[in-house]
């Protein structure tokens, strides 16, 4: 039956719609998104500017500024600022290995899978289970430039304070 790959398409759908809702309605409250991507996988369009900054993963965060929000069945788009330059992203949800709201504790990881062997199918990964506080935690040090591989691009970053 597959229930690892179920998992995972559920899973990704949750991010789905957590976007579709910010798009929507903008983020409520203090919410804010940590979102980390292969920048390699199949699908994700960004510049190979960044592709050369961030060769392996990349975590963005959606919170202040950020544009065009534009949310599909299987990939997202949005526009940021890095170092003062716009940039269009575009990152399929197979792409994502976490997905965090630090301000609720929310937090989902997925990790790649081998393909299952029935028909040569291939899926793009399996989510795993660990606590949301544990994946807030890794999120917010990862923001403050203590990630353990690749390099983390907050918005705050770039603000003149």
């Amino acid at each position: 039956m597959h229930y690892k790959q179920l998992m995972d398409r559920a899973l990704r759908g949750v991010v789905r719609e957590a976007l579709v809702r910010v798009a929507k309605s903008g983020l409520p409250g203090s919410h804010h998104l940590y979102i980390t991507f292969r920048t390699r996988a199949p699908g994700v369009d960004l510049a190979d500017r960044l592709k050369e900054r961030f060769p392996d993963d990349m975590t963005i965060v959606l919170q202040h500024q950020f544009w065009g929000l534009d949310v599909q069945d299987d990939h997202f788009e949005v526009t940021l600022s890095f170092n003062k330059l716009q940039e269009r992203l575009v990152i399929p949800y197979a792409a994502i290995t976490s997905f965090v709201d630090p301000s609720v504790q929310f937090g989902l990881q997925f990790v790649p899978a081998v393909a299952p062997p029935s028909r040569g199918a291939k899926l793009d990964g399996a989510a795993e289970a660990k606590p949301a506080a544990a994946l807030a935690a890794e999120a917010k040090a990862d923001a403050k430039g203590k990630a353990k591989s690749g390099e983390v691009v907050t918005l705050d970053a770039f603000r003149k304070k």
